[in-house]
């Protein structure tokens, strides 16, 4: 490889790369229909590539289809109304800085798209609680890691699910990525018979998208280089 090719224009991968990343979003309404197994398959065979600490490829997924996901829905709905969170990896405790900047931003995004008011809590926590009806989708994937792992295996996890989530992009569905599904560990684990040994990252809801509803119709900002790289030269 010469010099030039090297310092060179961006190559076609990486330009769609970049195209998945900015056009990818997170998918708040689905349409009922299911989507053929085979592009299921297609969708985690793709996400499987991904790379991990030593290879250990901590993500076990627990996938959805037909009356399991209904049957999965009732199961969660019936433990959030319960109102006793219990992730198995700790929540934030509290949201500072930009952190705290960003999330209202896209809260307000998401209301805004829905005509939900500021300072409406009634209208804001319903939309809240569609994570527990997985926002109508017709198919949910639970995502474990390792317990042993801990904090690295979690790490890998994450990127095994961007790398779900942009599979998902890449083959015209829909698709959002869900740590309110983790709050309800109890009735995922019962349901899967998942054992103690692996911990309930996050769930990620999928299938085809409702491009018509409001929800799906705004779409996040990133920060740029400046905000989130520091250069020593």
């Amino acid at each position: 490889m010469s010099g030039d090719e090297r310092t060179g224009p961006s190559t076609a991968q990486a330009d769609a790369l970049e195209r998945l990343l900015t056009d990818r979003w997170s998918c708040r309404s689905f349409l009922p229909e299911t989507v053929p197994h085979q592009r299921i398959e297609r969708l985690l065979d793709i996400a499987r590539r991904s790379p991990s600490w030593c290879n250990t490829q901590p993500w076990t997924t627990y996938v959805t289809s037909g009356n399991a996901t209904n049957e999965f829905r009732t199961a969660v709905l019936a433990e959030a109304a319960r109102g006793n969170p219990a992730p198995d990896i700790e929540f934030p405790p509290c949201y500072t800085g930009t952190s705290r900047q960003r999330r209202k931003a896209v809260a307000r995004q998401l209301y805004d798209s829905l005509g939900i008011a500021e300072g409406d809590r009634t209208a804001s926590n319903a939309q809240t609680a569609k994570n527990f009806e997985f926002f109508g989708a017709p198919h949910v994937a639970i995502v474990t890691s390792r317990a042993e792992l801990g904090t690295y295996g979690v790490l890998d996890c994450g990127i095994y699910v961007n790398s779900f989530l942009l599979a998902a992009h890449s083959l015209g569905l829909g698709a959002i990525s869900q740590a309110a599904l983790a709050i309800v560990s109890p009735a995922v684990r019962t349901f899967f018979d998942i054992d103690s040994h692996e911990i309930v990252v996050c769930g990620i809801s999928f299938g085809w998208p409702d491009l018509d509803h409001p929800a799906n119709r705004f779409r996040t900002t990133r920060a740029g280089l400046e905000e989130t790289v520091v250069w020593r030269t």
